[in-house]
């Protein structure tokens, strides 16, 4: 396939890289010491949802500011229709406009929101909740987060307990929630609950509900993980009304809008450049001078690099693949599995190649200590959730057998 662009698409690139430079606020700068998300198409140093309510005020304005300078263009959701706040610009146009703000290295705004939870609305929610939470999105006014796993349901969502009783014109929910991205940040919440615990088959029993993450009866807890970083949090439901209005789609059929939720995962390009600009920091790295102190190169890490390098190739031409399906109006489906397990597997492989380049520096924690400040020492230990961020490995390779080969389930 010709993955080059068309003239408009060249055009459109450049303009798209002419805002960045133009519009991106001077005074909002990467904050190397933090490590708030693990998400891997987050930009290193920025985290935009915690920046908007950072303590910092230069770092809280820039970030607001960066989020005011899109939605004047309609791109911090620049899918949607214009009615709505986007853009309408095409999926391709969307595809490299991400793209060059992460080889810029400057954040996207109101991330899961916006990609997310706005195009599920745009399919399955009704007027008044298009009206009423689109445009806030699309502003960066509101942040959301996704209230899918529990304790004991993660991978087996269909299993969920948290629970919902229908009392007049509102839901009472009970339960917990866990591994919630950056919850202790958002506005809002996009929740499965059991609204039919006598469902004949359990995914037939969920209902889909909004909820204010400052409702009465909320309590969040963030988690520290590994790093030492609180990039989600576990959220707790006592007795908490949501109205029956805040209800996405019908009741008992939430399992269906969650599955068409995560059908419009990203393709996947902010990983893939992110990857790239690693690795191509680490080979300059080894070819300075203080390379040649501090790391060891040999015939065999060479050739190690190169396979890194041609895997994120693959996996660019995956993204270009999926997008370029998006573009033709087709819906993706196992593609976004593939995207998801090629690209988890290869940020571990990327990060332990890094490691081994740095031998016992390659333990070395603090950044100011540690050659090439300890990129892939972060990395590595990112990289730990990658096979089970946003699904495990074993339910992506039982997408990918039964959707795409068509194989039998066991």
């Amino acid at each position: 396939m010709n993955w080059d662009d068309t003239p408009e698409e060249a055009a459109f690139r450049a303009e798209a890289r002419a805002f960045i430079e133009e519009r991106f606020p001077a005074s909002y700068r990467p904050a190397g010491e933090e490590e708030q998300s693990l998400e891997p198409e987050d930009v290193a140093g920025y985290n935009w949802p915690v920046d908007r309510v950072a303590g910092d005020p230069g770092r809280r304005e820039g970030a607001r500011a960066w989020a005011a300078a899109l939605a004047e263009r309609g791109w911090i959701a620049p899918h949607w229709p214009r009615e709505y706040g986007g853009a309408g610009l095409s999926a391709m146009e969307e595809f490299i406009l991400h793209e060059e703000m992460m080889r810029a290295r400057v954040p996207t705004v109101n991330g899961i929101g916006a990609f997310l939870l706005g195009p599920t609305l745009l399919v399955h929610g009704t007027e008044e909740q298009k009206a009423r939470h689109l445009p806030a999105i699309a502003k960066g006014e509101a942040t959301w987060a996704q209230g899918f796993s529990e304790p004991g349901s993660g991978s087996d969502l269909a299993s969920l307990r948290t629970r919902a009783v229908r009392d007049g014109d509102e839901y009472v929910v009970d339960g917990q929630k866990v591994w919630t991205s950056l919850g202790q940040y958002a506005d809002w919440l996009f929740v499965l609950v059991r609204t039919d615990p006598d469902a004949e088959r359990p995914h037939r029993g969920i209902t889909f509900l909004l909820i204010p993450s400052d409702a009465p009866g909320v309590t969040v807890r963030p988690i520290t993980d590994i790093r030492g970083a609180e990039p989600f949090c576990e959220i707790f439901f006592e007795g908490v009304r949501v109205p029956v209005a805040d209800r996405v789609g019908e009741e008992n059929r939430g399992w269906y809008v969650a599955m068409s939720a995560l059908g419009f995962e990203r393709a996947g390009i902010g990983a893939t450049i992110k990857y790239e600009q690693a690795l191509a920091e680490l080979v300059g790295y080894l070819r300075s001078p203080e390379g040649a102190r501090f790391a060891r190169t040999s015939p065999a890490l060479r050739q190690e690099i190169a396979r890194r390098r041609t895997e994120i190739r693959v996996l660019y031409n995956l993204a270009r693949y999926t997008v370029s399906r998006q573009a033709a109006g087709e819906e993706p489906d196992f593609e976004a599995s593939i995207n998801q397990l090629f690209g988890a597997e290869l940020h571990q492989r990327i990060a332990r190649t890094g490691a081994r380049a740095f031998g016992r520096s390659a333990a070395l924690w603090e950044r100011a200590d540690a050659p090439l400040g300890a990129l892939f020492t972060h990395m590595r230990r990112d990289s730990v959730a990658s096979t089970f961020l946003g699904g495990t490995t074993e339910i992506q390779r039982n997408v990918i057998a039964t959707r795409g080969l068509h194989l039998p389930r066991g």
